[in-house]
């Protein structure tokens, strides 16, 4: 029992100064500050100030329900961003070798990074806590806004930046460089969130359409933007996430 206890111990030292590691790479050298600022700025041009679909004032109804449509799409191309340095640069660098030849599990590194991915995109959603209290005020009456349907919206966020994160780790375990990885990225992102829900709508299967549609991640999240915290929904992320984790483990476990 006392050996399966230390064990555990290292497992949560070593994850733990890797994640510090990683997290120390992105605020380090600012990169991450750069992203979320970015990211930011974007979403507060698209929801406050440019004409379009999502322009809160162009809709007329104090509601975040734009916003929770607009992020999904940024994150497919920040995520891997944030996630094509976590193998793909060790390796292109030459680090992976030193790592191996390091008293570290495989699982601890991809764990550690992961969860440092996951959490610079979670930090990304902290500005539009300001968009959440402007649109708060300025509905008539003033507080006219469903929390409900909000703060499920801000899960559904969550754990999808943490699937994106898992496929954004799997697409830099199975490249050689940080180009490769991003490119790959960004396309398994596109196709687990939209693209097999675009191809489910052209009914080309009959009933398949609906065992294909809820491979994607679309229909997944769209629970949670209506307010509804399904555990089928929760299961369904959590399996996505640890089926990439397993996935970068083998691949990683291969280079090694």
């Amino acid at each position: 029992m006392n050996e399966y206890i230390l064990a555990f111990t290292f497992y949560k030292k070593t994850m733990i100064a890797i994640l510090k590691k990683e997290l120390w790479s992105y605020f380090g050298n600012w990169s991450a500050w750069v992203i979320i600022a970015a990211f930011s700025l974007i979403t507060a041009l698209f929801l406050f100030f440019f004409e379009n679909d999502s322009n809160i004032f162009d809709i007329g109804m104090a509601s975040l329900q734009s916003y929770f449509v607009l992020v999904p799409w940024l994150l497919m191309f920040i995520i891997p961003a944030l996630s094509m340095k976590t193998f793909a640069e060790e390796q292109q660098t030459g680090t992976l070798n030193w790592l191996f030849s390091q008293p570290l599990k495989v699982s601890d590194l991809v764990a550690g990074k992961f969860l440092s991915v996951w959490i610079v995109g979670v930090l990304c959603l902290i500005p539009s806590l300001i968009y959440l209290y402007t649109v708060y005020v300025l509905g008539v009456p003033a507080g006219n806004i469903d929390l409900g349907m909000t703060f499920g919206s801000y899960i559904g966020l969550i754990v999808l930046i943490a699937a994106f994160s898992g496929v954004g780790i799997l697409a830099s375990s199975l490249s050689q460089n940080q180009i490769m990885a991003y490119l790959l990225g960004v396309f398994m992102c596109f196709i687990m969130y939209f693209g097999i829900e675009q191809l489910a709508s052209y009914k080309l299967l009959g009933g398949a359409d609906f065992i294909l549609q809820n491979i994607g991640f679309y229909q997944h999240f769209l629970g949670f933007t209506r307010g509804l915290i399904d555990l089928k929904d929760v299961a369904y992320f959590i399996l996505i996430i640890g089926a990439t984790l397993l996935l970068s483990n083998h691949f990683i476990t291969k280079k090694k």
